[in-house]
């Protein structure tokens, strides 16, 4: 069991699914909100390690969607510098374990990371039923009768 430092944006329901694996898994999670967080290029930058640039995107923001910003074509100054004027660019959830940090809920990754087994048979329900889903496509993303949660 670790504390994990969870950025997210408040309402997000795949964020809410993703502290509650964790959680069953046992973790302790202390959440931030990702949007009000006084982000630095050097810090944003911490989270995506050797990632490819467009990985560091959130792909449901609305500057991406409406094709305002190519995260295929763009600089990985450009775009930091983007992140922090608008970090509703920024793929989520951004999580820290001590100095380790990591963007994105691969639940694979995160299971090697830190573990992601039932911490006890009560969770296992919980746990079982949520590490089936994809925790990373935001559900409402190909709803048109509602707006994609960004």
């Amino acid at each position: 069991m670790v504390t994990v430092i969870f950025y997210e944006k408040p309402g997000c329901i795949n964020n809410a699914k993703q502290k509650a694996l964790l959680k069953a898994s046992g973790h302790v999670v202390k959440s931030h909100n990702l949007l009000t967080e006084a982000w630095t290029t050097t810090t944003l930058q911490s989270f995506f390690g050797d990632l490819p640039v467009p990985d560091w995107f959130n792909r449901t923001a609305p500057q991406i969607k409406s094709g305002e910003i190519d995260p295929d074509t763009i600089s990985a100054e450009t775009a930091l510098d983007l992140m922090v004027k608008n970090p509703l660019l920024i793929r989520r959830p951004l999580m820290q374990v001590n100095d380790r940090r990591k963007v994105g809920f691969e639940t694979e990754t995160i299971d090697a990371w830190i573990g992601l087994q039932a911490a006890n048979r009560q969770h296992k329900p919980v746990r079982d039923a949520l590490i089936q889903q994809d925790l990373e496509t935001c559900p409402n993303s190909n709803k048109l009768d509602r707006e994609p949660c960004n």
